[in-house]
């Protein structure tokens, strides 16, 4: 018979708890929204949990793999092993959709499109929405922001400035 306790150590088990790890730099998302946990495998008593920076040397990644042991340790997991991987690398297509939400709430223009990832492809700068207003009237004050995966604009309607999340 098994213990009730070996029976939650299954990879979904792990994945839900490594999911509820909040990125530093920006709380209201999750390591999950983000779209850096990439995987989970259970082998028993030890978990091993894999992200992909947002981009090397991401300082962000050293909280997020001690937040990521922490949660599973605190859930019964005695061993846990943290791979950060590079290839692929991210994108912000692998944000959720409940992510960009949670970036619009909190005051941060989510990224719109898709990454262009073949050579070749021409990036036009659309319209950049306001968070606050809504209004489409912004523009770029800063191409690098608070971190390095964001850009600073401003609307011309409600003259607030606010953080872009660039498309990567």
């Amino acid at each position: 018979m098994v213990t009730p306790r070996i029976q939650e150590r299954s990879r979904e088990h792990a994945w839900a708890v490594a999911a509820t790890v909040t990125d530093p730099e920006v709380p209201v998302l999750t390591i999950e929204d983000l779209g850096v946990l990439r995987a989970v495998e259970v082998d028993h008593d030890r978990a091993t949990v894999t992200l992909t920076p947002t981009y090397s040397g991401c300082p962000a990644m050293d909280v997020m793999r001690d937040d990521v042991i922490l949660a599973l340790t605190a859930a019964g997991y005695d061993r846990v092993d943290v791979r950060l991987v590079l290839a692929p690398a991210w994108t912000t297509d692998w944000m959720t959709d409940a992510g960009k939400r949670k970036l619009t709430a909190y005051g941060i223009a989510p990224p719109s499109g898709r990454a262009a990832l073949q050579h070749g492809i021409v990036r036009l700068q659309l319209a950049v929405k306001c968070p606050r207003c809504g209004s489409l009237r912004t523009r770029e004050i800063a191409r690098f922001g608070s971190t390095s995966c964001k850009a600073l604009f401003e609307c011309e309607d409600c003259l607030e400035p606010f953080d872009h999340f660039k498309v990567i």
